[in-house]
Order: C-alpha cells, then structure tokens, then sequence
C-alpha cells in the first residue's frame, strides 16, 4: 500500500493537486533531469495521482522535492494526465498558497526551481499571487494553416513557459457552453501546427473579446492531454504578453486583464530582457483556494492502482 499526501486547491477554476508525501523518490540535482527519471522510471505515479479514479483529466499535479538551485524554497514538477509540464503558472499559485496554508510560507518573494528554469512567486498580504515567470518570447509570427473541419487558420508560435499556438477564430463564441466544439476544433488545430513544422506545440489558445469590465480578452485554451483549462493559463498568458510586447500592442510594466472561459481573471505585465530578440520577462498575477487534504492510497491489488490512463495521441 502506498500512502500520498497531498492538498488540493483550484487557481481560478482549474485544479492543483500538489503531493507533500510519499511521492516517488527522484534523487538529487537539476530539476531537469529529476523529471527525466520521473517519466522514465516512475510514471505510474503521475498516472495514479491525478487519472481516475482519484482524479480526472483536468487535474494538473505538481510534485514537492528539494530544490537544487540556491535560495529556493522548494523544487517543483508539473504534471498532467498524459506527461509533463515545463512551468504552470496556475499550479505555481495553487502551489504558493498550499504553501502558506501549511505554514510553510509567508507574505513576500519566494524562488521556486522548476524544470526550465527559476520562477520568483510573491505572495501578497491579500492572499494573491504573483509569478515571474521564466523569459519568454515568440518564436514566429503569422504562420497559416489549411486545418480540416476548420478552414484557414493565421496564429502565432510562442513559449510562456509551454508551447502555445495563439490564434483567433472569427465567429466562434468563447463560452462554457460551447467548450466541446471549441475543443473539437482546437485539436484540429494543434494536430495541423505538429504535422506542418511545429511538433513542439502542445497548447492551443483561442482568443476573443473580453465579457467583464475592465478585461481586455478572453481565451480558451486546450492542455495537452486534450482537457481545456479553466483558468485563464499563466503559462499562456506569459506566451500571449510576449506576441504583445512583439507587436509593440503593450507597454512594459502594463497590467493585461486576461480572462478564461470560466470568466475568471489573471493579470499580466511584462518588463524587456531583451528587446531586440523579442524577450520578455512575464509577471502573471492570480487567487487560488485550498480545497481539500488528503492522502491518496495506492493498493497494487486494485487493478487500478496506477489509474485509468488518458487515451489521446500522446498515449
């Protein structure tokens, strides 16, 4: 029997699993490579943590491990119900405020090491959080596809941490009510981006106009594991602030109001690294709430120990 503690919390809607126990053991070193042998030696755990019938496809889980960079509190590594992440910038304030819940934590700067890089999250004195997220940029800019079921799609290749195609499609409402044709539609999408150059491209971010005052967008944006995420995606709105800075249509150290297709908010701002190559540092700012404690029990007699794997393409 295998006994995992964990805390759930969601971040404007979308779920944070984060395990405190009994995860698997990844030695030491760059998180690079821990999360190498996490999908090498031990992705059955990912799989029995967030998969049915503990968790469900839009669970996103974030294991707790030593830091191997100094000054970070801790070293963290994303996962989902078909791999893993390189950042989540949802799940880094689902992660902050478990953090503060345990009392781990207070109010101010924290570095936490992840897989591609350091991200500095604050946590602010009215329970929100702040990620600096890692540099960000995109790589190109006005790619056309001829997508079938869809028609001619124009978007963008960007990385916010992830990689993201962004594009609009005219007509189409960004609402929850209309999420399964969205999906539909966005898989369609992701599927033409890897077939015709760009296989690293694993989230799909729909954009259209804001509903609420004082937003300025709103998007719906498809996870690899083909779960759409509730949250406005701090990760693709990193990716998003950098094809604005781009296209010169946002000032550094201006707040971006991001919605999601819940109607929930994040807010962005971005300050140049380097403006010439068109990057950006990315600060993306949000509320999550814990959930639930709990600590999930693995009994390799129970057929679905491991879980009930997502069956996608990237199965």
């Amino acid at each position: 029997m295998h006994r995992i503690q964990i805390i759930d919390s969601h971040t404007g809607g979308e779920p944070t699993r984060v395990v405190i126990a009994g995860g698997p053991d990844l030695g030491d070193g760059p998180l690079s490579g821990r999360v190498e042998r996490f999908r090498t030696g031990f992705d059955a755990y990912r799989s029995g943590i967030v998969n049915e019938p503990r968790g469900s496809d839009v669970v996103v889980g974030a294991l707790c491990v030593e830091p191997h960079e100094p000054g970070c509190i801790a070293g963290v590594i994303f996962f989902n119900n078909v791999g893993y992440l390189g950042m989540c910038g949802h799940g880094a304030i689902g992660l902050m405020v478990t953090l503060v819940h345990l009392g781990r934590v207070g109010p101010g700067e924290h570095r936490l090491d992840t897989p591609v890089g350091v991200v500095v999250a604050t946590v602010h004195g009215d329970g929100s959080v702040s990620v600096a997220n890692v540099p960000s940029h995109r790589k190109v800019k006005g790619v056309v596809f001829d997508v079938p079921g869809v028609g001619r799609v124009a978007g963008d290749v960007a990385w916010g941490g992830n990689w993201f195609f962004l594009t609009e499609l005219p007509g189409e409402e960004l609402e929850v009510g209309n999420v399964e044709r969205l999906t539909d539609r966005s898989w369609r999408i992701r599927q033409a981006v890897n077939a015709q150059g760009f296989p690293e491209v694993d989230h799909v971010e729909l954009f259209g106009p804001a509903r609420s005052p004082g937003g300025h967008s709103r998007n719906f944006v498809l996870c690899p594991g083909k779960a759409y995420d509730r949250s406005p995606c701090g990760t693709g709105t990193s990716a998003k602030l950098a094809c604005l800075a781009a296209d010169g249509k946002l000032g550094e150290d201006v707040d971006w109001v991001q919605e999601g297709i819940l109607g929930t908010a994040f807010t962005g701002r971005f300050r140049w690294l380097d403006r010439a190559a068109g990057i950006v540092a990315p600060r993306v700012t949000g509320t999550a709430h814990v959930i639930a404690e709990a600590t999930l029990l693995l009994d390799e007699g129970d057929p679905f120990c491991w879980g009930i794997r997502a069956v996608t393409s990237e199965s």
